[in-house]
């Protein structure tokens, strides 16, 4: 698969982050970043993470506010220019709705705090700095309270069709207009409300799966077309053209939450909702409901039908 095609690469999918002890911030990006050679890049991914990590949350601090550079803003005008054709032709109506009322910049990147400004009238949605991986808990701990964690970097200019790893165009342009849509908010929160009910690994992994079959790389039918819902797909030029020629199943609970996929590649599998209906009645029901018994059931039922190994 040729790199511009790709859109994540590290299997990790945030690069590492390290806070030296004379407080310089080191970002470790994959061999195959195309970032990776460039000091002036691997500085300024660095300033951009210190300024979550020294970032005092719990103190009511201000989300950290970045002094983006022209470059930075022609990378995200760029991106949204190539975006929003496809978006028109490829997204789901309920996304093109909650995008215009959104009302993002196309012209410069936006602060995290303009997003939580823009947001919070729409669905309640705040959005808080973050320097790169966040813990499945907290993180699903915060989509519970309507809170997304989001990076601030921006991918590597030389190729801004395309990101090895998540940054502020795939969380922004990607799921703060998802959220914008009170109807795909709800679902989300739920996931997360879900995740900190579970007590197994085995069920949290079960929800997070399921929430990336759906809210991640989720595609809907409407009408005769086949249409994609999730910020994964929507936040990558390249996707989008080629989502409509995977194997497309059925909304299927068991096999969403089971399913081995490499992140690495475009998903090869993807499941679709008839209708946002039937979204809600299955995968937004299943995170309201879900416990660690219904996951383990859902385990075991993959396990009986041969989607996944039977353990001993």
């Amino acid at each position: 698969m040729a790199q511009e095609d790709a859109m994540f690469e590290d299997g990790q999918l945030y690069s590492p982050v390290t806070e030296h002890e004379d407080g310089t911030v080191e970002v470790h990006l994959a061999d195959t970043h195309p970032g990776k050679d460039d000091p002036a890049y691997l500085h300024r991914r660095g300033e951009i993470a210190g300024a979550a990590l020294r970032w005092d949350r719990d103190g009511g601090a201000p989300v950290p506010t970045i002094e983006y550079t022209e470059a930075e803003h022609v990378v995200w005008r760029t991106v949204s220019a190539e975006l929003a054709p496809k978006h028109e032709r490829y997204a789901h109506p309920e996304y093109l709705v909650a995008k215009e009322r959104l009302g993002l910049p196309t012209d410069r990147v936006p602060q995290l705090a303009e997003v939580t400004e823009l947001l919070v009238p729409l669905t309640g949605w705040t959005y808080v700095a973050a320097p790169g991986l966040v813990p499945l808990r907290e993180f699903y701990g915060d989509l519970g309270d309507r809170v997304f964690n989001s990076t601030q970097y921006l991918r590597h200019g030389s190729g801004p069709l395309y990101t090895p790893e998540p940054d502020i165009i795939h969380e922004v342009i990607g799921h703060a207009n998802q959220l914008a849509s009170p109807r795909f908010a709800a679902i989300t929160q739920a996931a997360g409300a879900a995740l900190t009910r579970l007590e197994t690994d085995e069920a949290a992994k079960l929800v997070a799966d399921v929430f990336w079959f759906s809210m991640e790389f989720g595609v809907m039918h409407d009408g005769d077309d086949l249409t994609a819902y999730g910020a994964g797909i929507l936040s990558s030029f390249g996707e989008m053209d080629e989502f409509r020629d995977m194997e497309i199943r059925d909304l299927d609970l068991a096999d969403m939450g089971t399913l081995n996929y490499d992140i690495t590649q475009y998903q090869p599998v993807l499941f679709a909702a008839r209708s946002l209906d039937h979204l809600e009645a299955a995968v937004g029901a299943f995170f309201e409901t879900a416990d660690d018994e219904v996951c383990a059931r859902l385990r075991r039922e993959a396990q009986s039908r041969g989607l996944v190994e039977a353990t001993v």
